[in-house]
Order: structure tokens, then sequence, then C-alpha cells
């Protein structure tokens, strides 16, 4: 506890302990009396003493909140209660109904009703009796632990909501959507924030709540009960907690488009009478009710520099432009910089490698993209020199490497960008038979971008299910997008295959994937790389929108020779071997590499090294698989 909650929390001591005190002199005098409706106590600390912000927060009359008083004062002033119990009190010195009705000013029957504020809100609690008026109450113990100061969340919200703190700092833009935000907010507490960054929405949600007086709570929509009774507790519960502690709640939307779920999170945020914030998602339909609602655009470039720049203080200048390929490849959130810079500053850091590399690894690990079941993430370690291709597909592969390592300079500084509303991304295809390097290529180029690479399962993406193949896409380039990942669509024909005239409701269906497929490549603002073997299967509006077409060729003698050369780790034992000999075989780089295993295991079960007659063992059991002939003039001589 910091020096001023402290000085608060005595002052709200002293001044909850003089209006009891006040209550038992005037009772012991046999007058009625308690603080008014509209009076403040003249000890009141700034901010008002908990039973202040109590009866103003409920509505409470006078009398309500002299029972509040009166209930406080048995718990904590020895001396009321043996006035109570003398009175007119329980046996434990419990006030009754009865009791204050008599005692208290202003005192009216409504006040005990089950719909009026001390008893909807669980302010008190009401004991037996055989009268009505014979009844003891008492403060419930979240009320009692409120008047002292002491200010919490039950134990049923844990897990359900969590508080989103203020943001060290927050970009110019954001402060002027926060502005807007808590202007707009309506009476009845609703306000809709629409962004794609969910940072972005939290931290110009909190920072309209703090201009509020409020703090923020998030609830993510999955959360939200969806029993009716359940969700209506919950609903007073959390109403309950959001008047005595002055906060409000966030709710992000993580249904997943769940019928279900989504029918629960609306349910459950239309019936709250607090300030909340809500994502446009939970506001469709034609009964959604009429709330304000505010854009919160991401922020610009100069914002996100300026971020990185607080968070490195001067470090951040000898950076010489690595902040702004980092601004281009990983969208960091706004709470998210001082993390990053913290990590790559910390003590795992000193004496490794150079502060631009440390803060690239941590935004990739912070980012990562997380697709479950849909794709695999390939650690990509290969070199460029495991690559045997002709020259003009080399260069065109490093002309790929430079599209996305150059980003932020030819589309921000330069102002592309600006020109450019859609393809911002690379989208490249690797066509050729199977086994020439294509998906190598792939993890070459991650590896040198240094990003994450993901191949997508198709088997997993693809449903026959009306709308899942869309959501499961949607969650792909979603999912890629907040991690900078590269997407890798093996065997694309599969999925990215020609529209047909439609002749039932199928090829409707499915002409819309591949249109639906098309805008998401387009608004793609990473790497996404599709590989094939037939690209004449592929819809012709993809190949327009493509910004490379690499085709790998069949390797040729020369070629085959390089990948033998390359192959065979340092490490393995061999004798005798003859690459030009081995490349007389017309098979694939990937056949090669499985010759290579097999013959490598081969030797290593006669305990030899590897020999010619144990790749001609290999290549036979290879061609064999793949149905392909051996000739005397490609094999003569390998024994």
């Amino acid at each position: 506890m910091n020096g001023d909650q402290a000085a608060w929390g005595e002052a709200n001591l002293r001044c909850l302990m003089a209006a009891i005190g006040a209550v038992r002199t005037q009772l012991a005098a046999g007058e009625a009396a308690a603080p008014g409706p509209a009076s403040r106590h003249p000890e009141s600390p700034d901010p008002p003493a908990a039973f202040e912000r109590l009866r103003t927060g409920f509505g409470l009359s006078g009398f309500e909140l002299a029972a509040v008083l009166l209930a406080a004062g048995v718990e904590l002033d020895p001396g009321l209660a043996d006035l109570v119990l003398a009175a007119n009190g329980t046996s434990d010195g419990r006030p009754t109904l009865g009791f204050a009705l008599r005692t208290l000013p202003g005192a009216h029957w409504a006040a005990f009703t089950p719909s009026a504020a001390l008893r909807r809100w669980r302010l008190i609690e009401l004991g037996q009796a055989d009268r009505v008026t014979a009844t003891p109450y008492r403060l419930s113990e979240r009320t009692l632990h409120f008047l002292l100061g002491l200010d919490y969340l039950p134990a049923r919200l844990d897990g359900l909501v969590e508080p989103v703190p203020l943001p060290v700092a927050l970009p110019e833009s954001y402060r002027g959507h926060a502005e807007r935000a808590a202007a707009a907010w309506d009476a009845r507490g609703r306000l809709c924030l629409d962004g794609e960054d969910d940072s972005a929405v939290r931290a110009v949600g909190v920072a309209a709540a703090a201009m509020l007086g409020l703090s923020l709570y998030r609830m993510a929509a999955s959360a939200a009960p969806a029993a009716p009774d359940e969700s209506a507790a919950v609903q007073r519960l959390w109403e309950r907690e959001a008047l005595m502690g002055q906060r409000a709640l966030l709710v992000t939307d993580d249904a997943d488009g769940d019928p279900g779920q989504l029918a629960s999170v609306r349910t459950f945020v239309r019936g709250l009478r607090c300030a909340v914030i809500v994502p446009p998602a939970l506001l469709a339909g034609p009964d959604a009710p009429p709330v304000a609602r505010v854009r919160v655009a991401a922020p610009t470039v100069a914002e996100r520099r300026a971020m990185w720049q607080l968070a490195l203080g001067p470090l951040a200048d000898a950076l010489n432009g690595r902040v702004d390929q980092l601004i281009d490849q990983f969208p960091v959130g706004i709470d998210q910089y001082g993390d990053m810079a913290a990590q790559a500053l910390g003590p795992a850091g000193i004496g490794a490698a150079p502060l631009g590399d440390r803060l690239w690894e941590a935004c990739r690990a912070h980012s990562r993209a997380s697709m479950g079941r849909l794709a695999q993430r390939i650690e990509p370690t290969a070199p460029w020199t495991r690559l045997v291709l002709p020259p003009e597909q080399l260069s065109a592969l490093h002309e790929i490497a430079a599209h996305v390592r150059y980003r932020a300079q030819v589309h921000d500084a330069w102002g592309f960008g600006e020109q450019l509303s859609r393809g911002l991304g690379v989208s490249v295809l690797f066509t050729g038979p199977s086994g020439t390097g294509k998906t190598l290529a792939a993890e070459v180029l991650a590896a040198d971008l240094r990003l994450d690479l993901y191949r997508i399962d198709l088997s997993q993406l693809v449903s026959k299910y009306i709308g899942e193949t869309e959501k499961n896409l949607a969650a792909v380039f979603d999912s890629a997008e907040q991690g900078g990942a590269i997407l890798l669509f093996d065997e694309a024909d599969a999925l990215f295959g020609k529209r047909t005239t439609v002749k039932d409701s199928h090829d409707r269906y499915a002409n819309i994937e591949v249109s639906y497929l098309l805008q998401r490549m387009e608004s793609y603002r990473g790497l996404a790389i599709l590989t094939t073997n037939q690209r004449t299967a592929l819809d012709q509006a993809f190949l327009r929108r493509l910004r490379f077409v690499v085709t790998f060729p069949f390797p040729d003698e020369v070629q085959r020779a390089a990948i033998w050369e390359r192959l065979l780790p340092s490490g393995t034992p061999t004798a005798e071997l003859d690459v030009r000999q081995l490349a007389r075989l017309s098979v694939s780089g990937g056949n090669i590499s499985n010759i290579a295993l097999h013959a490598a295991f081969l030797a290593a079960a006669e305990h030899e090294p590897v020999r010619m007659t144990h790749l001609l063992r290999a290549a036979r059991t290879e061609c064999a698989k793949i149905e392909k002939p051996l000739t005397a003039a490609e094999v003569g001589g390998w024994t």
C-alpha cells in the first residue's frame, strides 16, 4: 500500500467511526439521527469515505444509510452493540428491522423489500424470525470490508474478470480516441469500441474509464455464464462490484463465431446496468440496443516508433533502422513494448547477440502464432547453401527475401503504402515436380528472415460443412498476422483450385471459398508461399495476385552432383563414393535425400562406412517406391 492509500485508509476509518459514534450518542439520548442523503461528514477524506461512496453509488436514502451505519456500529463499536442489545436487539446484539424502523430517521418499509437497494445488492443479510419486524439483519461481509476501505472482488468472480492496467504511455491518437469514448459513453453505461487490435481497444478502454474515474476489468466472451439463473446471479454480483469499486467492464470477443456462446454473452451484456464496453460482434441482430461507437485505429508508424523510443530510451538511436523493421514485422501491442525491451535488455542478454537481434527474437517469441491443429510450426534451420537451383530461381528467392525485409522502407518511408490499399503482403507460388526443393526453399527463406514458418494442414483446414473452411482460413491468417509468420500451403492446388461453373449449391459454396481465399491472400501483410505440382490447376485469379511465381526445374546431372556433394553430413563416414556416377541417376533432390538416408541406415547396420553398394540398394528401394525403372546407364559401375 502506498502512502496516499494508507493516508486515505486512516481518514476513512476515522470518518466511519465518527459517523457510527454520532449514531450511538444520539441513540443513547433517545434522538433519531444519522447523516442525511445530501449531507457529507465534515471529516470525510478526498476521495470521499467509503460509506459516502456507498450512499451515492447505490442511491441510498438517509434511512437506508443509517441502517447500514447501525449494523456497522454493532460490528465495530461495543458501546453501540450494548445499546442495541439493551433497547430491542436480538440475543447476539444484531438490530432488527422493527428496531431500525422505530429509531432511525426517515424510516420507510420499502427500504427492506427484496427489490430495494439494501437487499437487491446484498448489502445486508436477513436472519430468521417468527415476525417480520423481529427479523434481525447484519451487514454482508463484503459490505463491512468495503466500509473499512478493503476493496476486493468476491471469489465467485475469480477467473471471470481480470484488471486491465493503465499503459505506461499512450500514443496521441489513442488519447483522442479515449476522450471521444469517455464523452460518448451513454447514460446506461454502454460503449462499443471497434478495432482490429485487441491491445489498442484495451488501452483506449482503460484510458477512457480512467477519465471517468473508473477502473477497467476484462471478461472474455467465452467466460460468460450460459445458464439463465447463473447469468442473472453473476450480472447482479458484477453490478454491485462495479458500483462499489467504481469499476467498468470490457468484454472481449473470443466466442469464435459460436452461436450459442454469442447468444449467452449478448444476454449477459444487455442485462447489465453499469459501465460496460462491448465489441461490435455482440451488438449484431435486429434487437441490438443503440450504443455509441468509437473506432480505434491502429497506431501510426511514427507513434509505434515513439513507443519503442520510450521503452528503449537512448539505446533506440543506436539500432540503425532495426526499430522500423520490428514495427513492420511484428504487431506489438501497446502494452507490450516495455516487456519486449525488458526481455532484450535483461541479464540473459548481456554479452550475447546484438540488441537489435535480441529484440527481434523477443518479439518473435512473444508474437508467435497459435494455430493449434490447423498448422504445424517448422523450425527453419536450412541455409542458402542447401539449395541447388539455377541462377534465375536463386535470384528470384533472394528478391522475395528483399521484398519482406525492406517492406517498411518501401511502403512507409518511400510512400508506396499510401498508394496501395491492397496487396501489401508478399504472395508467391513455387511450382515444379515433387522433390525439386519447393518446401526446402520456404525453410531457407524463413531461416534467412528469422521468421516462424507454418505448414498449413489442408486436411484440418478444409471442411465439408458450409462456412467452416472460411472460418478456419480466417483463424490461420489472423494468427499468422499477429505473429508475423510465414504461411506455407503445400499442395495448394487442393485448396486454391479453379472456380467452376455453378451447377448446384456445392459448386456455389466451393466458389465462395475460393473467392474468400483471393481476398485474404490479397489483404495478408505477411509472406504466404503456395507450392504445387500442377500449376495449371490453380485459379487464374490467384496467379494475377501473386507477386512471384518461381518454377523449380527437375535437376540436371550437374545439379544432381551438387546435391549429392552437399547432402551427406560431414560426420558421415564414407568410402569410395563417386559423385559423378551417383549424379547419373535421374531422380529429384527429394529422392536423393531419401536414398542417402536409407543408405546410411544400411551402412550403420553393417558397421561400415557408406559405400556405393549401400547407395545402390537404397536407390533400388526408392525407385521401386516411385515406380521408376533403373537402367544400366544410371547405375552401371556403382558396385
